[in-house]
């Protein structure tokens, strides 16, 4: 089983070649959807086999598959799924690189696995920036000022988060000299947890948290996302607000678990609490006055990233299970959102919520999917997403974070009165042009359909597994374990 770590590292890598090869073919666009596939059939297996048999080893050590990690590629493989098929582009224009497009979001698929299935923390580092380097190509694909310049400001901004990044992990692996095996494999690290210098790891793990926090979107290092979500074609958005956030999330979740292991959990809990507590308040002051509707998608996901660092911040089999169930409700159902929102753009040919009206009438195949998955940002049940909101904030209150939590819900208050406003205004809000409110549609191709199907199971995914998640308990608090327990 242990050849199963390979499939996810060598096979986009492949397609990425013969992407390259055929640049011109739009069929080339298929093969990153294929790739996803892979990639979610492999982490199942990998979490099945995982199960029954203990953590699979390849490359040395190098690459290392326990619960946890098993579990993330199955995340990484679901989402890919939704925003790549979802997003494929119903005409494709024969003048543009198609295949350097497809190639780069195979590159994008093998960096996330790569993250993700790394034991060595410093390999982990290399993968979360390759995938900076893939998903800044991506993000300015689309061409003109506002694309290249969310581009050069997410570069900007991801390559001096990671560099942060770097120098804590170099402080981790110095603060492991004194036990004799100095390293940077996480499982090293965090068997000999008791034996490393308590300064050094205080400061590796601030700044190792503090860099990767800029790639997860926490604020008060969150300032690249809104520019680089609203401007990237709508299948990148889709990957980087719905996968690649949690992916560089999980880095923070194994530096924690070291940190708590050697320190106790007193300092990653101050800095997950403020970075949480922060992100929910700049989406909350943001969303109020948004005008843009992909801007909007993209302060959600900092609002979501916060509700994360807070379970983190809490501890506790409930709190992690919730964090990483999270991951794979918001990741559905934000992948399907953007992809939504990038089929309204090329309908309205407008970003702005105000050209925005009366969707479910004349849109109703774009109008009740982006009603439904506004839904469940927000928290409604039966969304999963309300069950593990609910799962992080009865947490908190259970680890003494009780005016955490309190200052949390008033603040997702906020947060829900200002997205459903835009919403409602979106899909049920009057025309302001009489005329262009009595126009009739189209109805959906097949084509257009057929791209609707991973939107479909996305959606009701998210609204199943949240009261029906007893086959996903076994994974989720063996990732858990994975974790040292999470004190």
């Amino acid at each position: 089983m242990a050849t199963l770590i390979w499939i996810p590292l060598i096979l986009p890598l492949l397609l990425a070649a013969v992407s390259i090869l055929r640049r011109s073919r739009s069929w080339t666009l298929w093969l990153p959807v294929s790739a996803a596939v892979v990639l979610l059939l492999v982490g199942i297996a990998l979490v099945v086999s995982v199960s029954d048999g203990g953590p699979l080893i390849a490359a040395g050590g190098l690459l290392r598959v326990d619960a946890l990690s098993a579990w993330m590629l199955s995340v990484v493989g679901a989402v890919a799924v939704v925003a790549l098929w979802g997003g494929i582009p119903h005409r494709t224009d024969r003048n543009r690189n198609i295949g350097s497009f497809a190639s780069l979001l195979c590159l994008f698929l093998a960096a996330m696995s790569l993250a993700v299935l790394a034991d060595n923390l410093g390999l982990m580092w290399v993968a979360i920036e390759l995938t900076t380097i893939t998903t800044a190509f991506l993000v300015g694909s689309r061409g003109g000022r506002g694309a290249l310049e969310a581009a050069w400001k997410y570069v900007v901004l991801g390559s001096v988060g990671v560099a942060i990044a770097f120098l804590g992990l170099v402080l981790l692996s110095a603060a492991s000299r004194g036990t004799g095996e100095p390293s940077l494999s996480w499982v090293v690290l965090l068997a000999h947890a008791g034996g490393l210098d308590p300064a050094l790891t205080r400061a590796g793990a601030a700044l190792a948290v503090l860099g990767f926090a800029t790639k997860a979107g926490l604020a008060p290092t969150h300032s690249w996302l809104p520019d680089a979500h609203s401007q990237a074609p709508a299948t990148v958005s889709g990957l980087m607000s719905g996968v690649l956030l949690s992916v560089a999330f999980y880095a923070i979740l194994r530096v924690q678990a070291i940190t708590d292991a050697a320190l106790g959990p007193e300092l990653m809990r101050v800095l997950l609490t403020t970075a949480g507590l922060l992100s929910l308040a700049v989406t909350a002051g943001l969303v109020i006055t948004q005008k843009d509707f992909k801007r909007l998608l993209a302060y959600s996901s900092i609002e979501h990233m916060g509700m994360l660092a807070l379970g983190a911040a809490a501890g506790g089999p409930l709190a992690i299970a919730a964090v990483l169930l999270h991951m794979l409700g918001h990741g559905l159902v934000k992948s399907s959102m953007f992809v939504l929102a990038g089929r309204i753009l090329g309908y309205t040919g407008s970003h702005d919520i105000a050209d925005v009206r009366n969707l479910l009438r004349r849109r109703p195949d774009l109008g009740g999917p982006f009603l439904l998955g506004t839904a469940a940002l927000l928290g409604f049940p039966p969304f999963v997403t309300f069950f593990t909101e609910v799962a992080i904030i009865v947490a908190g209150f259970q680890r003494g974070l009780g005016w955490q939590m309190i200052v949390a819900c008033a603040l997702l208050l906020v947060v829900f009165a200002g997205i459903a406003r835009h919403v409602l205004a979106m899909t049920v809000g009057a025309e302001r042009d009489p005329e262009a409110a009595r126009t009739s549609h189209a109805p959906p191709d097949l084509v257009a359909r057929f791209r609707q199907i991973p939107i479909a199971i996305a959606l009701g995914v998210s609204a199943v597994i949240g009261f029906a998640a007893w086959p996903l308990a076994a994974p989720l608090f063996d990732a858990v374990t994975a974790l040292g327990g999470a004190r």
